[in-house]
């Protein structure tokens, strides 16, 4: 007697026979090819980016010596100025006369001194032919003297007034760039009081950042505890960064740190110094200063491209534990330099790490591991043998 069989119940068994056979063409399937970087220690910066602003390196308030009425604008406001150029002028007129008065009064205290001394002479002249008493000399001679110490302040008096008089012209007491003009012709201005204009030197800058004392006081530690090497003020990198992510083209140096923490903030403020030939840093600007304050020796990094997290945030990478099997590594993830992470734990030197192809690994997986240099990218197996495979002939038509 003949069975027959429904497509239904057919259809099952076809599905059956393939869901069996599908580990078989599993385990049939070759381990997959790696990129692995053996673990070498290296010198690493540490690099720290702190907020910061420009400040120019001398500021100078332009203000008049003298009062009067400005008659003239002589600089070019924006413009570049050097130390004694004239940037106003007061009206003179009135300093004129007093230097005409100090002449005449010097020339009248001259006069009189030249009277007292043939006075002088005559009283000794006469005193050595004991014609007259001694006390005629002695006030002759006393009259010379008040004369003279006459001639001496008038000069002094012409010499003021003469200097006075040359403060008309508003000079530039430093070189840099003069601001806007805050003073126009005709205005009354008042000695020492009414700021003209503004003056500030910025090439070179100085840049002015602050750090925590926290993360200062831990930088200090593990100097101390032999962790870190410390490097000299002069020898120490300091970079800037604008708002965009672009670097500013000159490096500068590192002056100092104050010696004292913002009680509001508990901030510790560092100055570097920047050359600012192109006039790119204007005082005021905000920036990031990326800083090397200390080296690492003996560091481990890996590329980013290698660590993986779960899904509880744990950063864990792969590494070989023999020839062709891979285990997870729990790692402890410090900063970055470049492209890399910082190992603060996890791994230690002549580890062999999967930095391409690890996206599909597990534990105890096998692979066929490829050796690439630390210094090159890693680039997966399956992807060089690709671009290493000769290109499609073209079509015949």
């Amino acid at each position: 007697m003949t069975m027959r069989l429904s497509p239904g119940v057919c259809a099952g068994l076809v599905l059956c026979c393939l869901m069996a056979a599908a580990p078989a063409a599993a385990q049939q399937l070759p381990p997959p090819q790696v990129s692995v970087q053996e673990m070498t220690p290296e010198a690493l910066p540490v690099v720290n980016e702190l907020p910061g602003r420009v400040a120019a390196t001398r500021t100078a308030e332009v203000r008049p010596r003298v009062g009067g009425i400005v008659i003239e604008r002589v600089f070019e406001q924006g413009g570049k100025v050097e130390a004694g150029d004239v940037l106003y002028r007061i009206d003179p007129a009135p300093y004129d006369v007093r230097v005409a008065s100090a002449e005449g009064a010097l020339a009248r205290a001259e006069a009189t001194a030249l009277n007292a001394a043939d006075q002088e002479k005559r009283a000794r002249a006469l005193r050595e032919r004991k014609v007259t008493a001694g006390v005629d000399l002695d006030n002759a001679a006393t009259a010379l003297a008040q004369a003279q110490a006459d001639v001496a302040i008038a000069r002094a008096s012409l010499q003021e007034a003469q200097l006075n008089r040359s403060y008309t012209e508003v000079a530039a007491p430093i070189a840099g760039v003069v601001g806007r003009a805050l003073v126009t012709e005709g205005a009354l201005v008042n000695a020492q009081t009414d700021i003209m204009a503004t003056i500030q030197q910025l090439d070179p800058v100085y840049v002015d950042f602050t750090q925590s004392s926290s993360e200062l006081f831990a930088l200090r530690r593990a100097l101390a505890a032999g962790q870190l090497a410390m490097i000299s003020a002069d020898a120490a990198a300091v970079r800037l960064i604008f708002d965009d992510g672009s670097e500013y083209a000159h490096p500068g140096k590192l002056l100092f740190s104050e010696a004292s923490v913002d009680s509001s903030t508990g901030q510790i403020t560092l100055r570097a110094e920047f050359p600012n030939p192109e006039g790119d840093l204007l005082p005021g600007l905000y920036v990031r200063v990326r800083i090397e304050q200390a080296v690492r020796d003996n560091a481990l990094t890996v590329p980013q491209m290698a660590v993986q997290r779960d899904q509880s945030g744990q950063a864990y990478v792969y590494a070989l534990k023999d020839a062709d099997t891979v285990e997870r590594r729990d790692v402890t993830l410090g900063q970055t330099a470049g492209n890399r992470w910082l190992v603060e734990s996890g791994l230690k030197p002549g580890d062999r790490v999967v930095v391409a192809g690890a996206q599909k690994l597990y534990p105890d997986a096998k692979v066929v591991p490829q050796p690439v240099d630390a210094a090159q990218p890693a680039v997966p197996a399956g992807a060089a043998a690709a671009a290493e495979a000769p290109a499609p002939a073209p079509a015949q038509e």
